[in-house]
């Protein structure tokens, strides 16, 4: 063990106080002027990008959570990325056992050895009735045995990565913040030079505990959501990272078999709008293009809102159905109903979806909204969309994104972010609305999002003729003229007819048309 150990506690948090004075000032100039810094990757790819390419090394980090935010978890994925990259780690804890800590390793497959687990905890003579200290406090004999006995081990090993779980132990042993405080300060000055060490804290304390925020060079915050229904939702948010660029903000996180798997937020203007103009996406139904303007434009989203049973699924449907048979891939993320169901309903209108999604053109993914988080979802659009080559996207339906929110005045602000990506990205993106209610002006919208869409196109029922009917109409169009007449929509057997435009009739869309010809002299609709 190095000399300086043997220097009283006082004098090294002392000296440890005044170099971190002079040290801390010039870390943002150090950084600045070194714009390559080192990295070292947190085991995390999701973690590395929010914190711009990993942490910066030798520097320490705090993660702090609340019990069940993973944050062992992903100190062992920190540990083991750098035992794959042959770096020395050791991970020291002081509340759970080795074999406990190898047990969640294990669970994980993350390759953790029992060498680079240092177990720092009371003896079983300390846990005894006659072993507990009566005259002397703790903080006077173990605090100070336990901090040097991971002092001689970092001594011994100099890792590259080091672990401390869980400083709550600490804290308790210090008995008061100034004493605490000196025991982490100790500890920093006396780490090895380039390493770099990961703090744990389970913020047990009932205080706001700022004190190592001010040390840290970073702190990473894991944090659990509970909602009224379905699985809670977590999240992680960099609240410090000195002198780098990361991503702000929360981000979505799941535990899953091999770690933590992190889903940075979206940003949209992180990705130019440089697609290559194409010609319009086409449904295949002649009507239903003249109807929309001749197409859909790429890079423009697209909302069919309606009550039930209207025909939006069917119509969206047909437009991924042509973008197949095109030669594009598409992409369809279903909340409300089953797979099955859809393709069923699908073939039962003359499209046949099985032979598009067996050859891997349409993707059907069933999503639980109970079980499925924002940055979960936004995620697998954008694997679909930069990694499957999607072209085409459908959501039905907001409905159900909806019910994923943690709250509903987030919608809006996660559909925009997501609406700017696809449109920079090209793609033509349909949403699906269903409103409450089925004929009539008493029908409600769950939420008002038309201003995000581009497009617009409402279905509605009508009566006619002692007959429930249902019409189509574009209310807006962004890149360019459409036609606004409305048309009369026939689904099935094995085909969706779109009618001409209903010239003689006004008051359709509040489900009471009145026919401005008579009916016996006009005959039929659309006959």
């Amino acid at each position: 063990m190095d000399s300086s150990a043997l220097i009283p506690l006082s004098r090294r948090v002392g000296f440890a106080c005044h170099i971190n004075s002079m040290t801390s000032s010039n870390d943002l100039q150090a950084e600045q002027s070194h714009p390559t810094i080192a990295r070292c990757s947190s085991g995390s790819a999701g973690l590395d990008d929010v914190l711009g390419g990993g942490l910066p090394a030798g520097h320490f980090y705090l993660v702090e959570g609340e019990p069940g935010t993973g944050k062992t978890t992903l100190a062992l994925q920190f540990v083991a990325e750098g035992i794959k990259r042959g770096e020395k780690v050791l991970y020291v804890t002081l509340s759970e056992s080795r074999q406990e800590l190898l047990t969640v390793a294990r669970v994980h497959h993350l390759a953790v050895d029992a060498s680079a687990v240092l177990e720092v905890r009371p003896s079983e003579e300390d846990l005894r009735p006659d072993g507990q200290y009566t005259v002397f406090h703790p903080a006077e004999v173990e605090l100070s045995d336990r901090v040097q006995a991971i002092m001689a081990e970092v001594d011994r090993r100099k890792p590259h990565r080091l672990v401390i779980d869980a400083l709550s132990e600490v804290r308790m042993l210090a008995k008061d913040p100034l004493r605490y405080r000196r025991q982490i300060l100790s500890l920093k000055e006396y780490a090895p030079e380039n390493c770099t060490v990961m703090l744990l804290d389970d913020r047990s304390s009932r205080y706001a505990d700022l004190e190592l925020h001010s040390i840290v060079h970073g702190v990473i915050t894991m944090s659990r959501v509970a909602r009224e229904y379905g699985k809670s939702m977590r999240r992680l948010e960099v609240t410090k990272l000195r002198g780098c660029a990361f991503r702000e903000g929360y981000h979505d996180y799941l535990i899953r078999s091999g770690g933590i798997v992190i889903f940075p937020r979206l940003v949209a203007a992180e990705y130019s709008n440089g697609h290559a103009q194409q010609e319009p996406a086409r449904s295949g139904i002649a009507e239903l293009d003249t109807l929309v303007g001749g197409g859909l434009d790429r890079g423009t989203s697209t909302l069919l809102i309606g009550p039930a049973g209207c025909g939006k699924t069917t119509i969206a449907l047909r437009w991924l159905t042509t973008a197949a048979e095109r030669g594009e891939n598409a992409v369809a993320f279903v909340f409300e109903e089953t797979v099955e169901t859809l393709m069923g309903r699908a073939a039962g209108l003359g499209m046949d979806l099985s032979k598009h999604v067996e050859s891997g053109r349409v993707i059907l993914s069933h999503l639980d909204p109970a079980e499925v988080s924002p940055g979960e979802f936004v995620d697998m659009v954008r694997d679909a969309v930069e990694n499957r080559n999607v072209r085409s996207v459908l959501i039905d339906s907001l409905n159900g994104f909806l019910q994923a929110m943690p709250g509903e005045q987030f919608l809006a602000l996660h559909l925009h972010e997501l609406l700017t990506y696809l449109n920079n990205r090209g793609v033509v993106t349909l949403m699906i609305l269903a409103q409450m209610g089925l004929v009539g002006s008493a029908m409600q919208t769950p939420i008002d999002v038309s201003y995000l869409a581009d497009n617009i196109l409402i279905l509605r029922y009508f009566e006619a003729a002692g007959e429930i009917r249902q019409a189509i109409s574009m209310m807006k169009k962004r890149s360019g003229s459409h036609e606004r007449s409305i048309r009369e929509l026939r689904l099935g057997p094995k085909t969706i007819h779109v009618g001409p435009p209903l010239s003689d009739f006004q008051g359709i869309l509040s489900g009471s048309p009145t026919s401005l010809v008579p009916l016996l002299e006009k005959g039929p609709l659309n006959d």
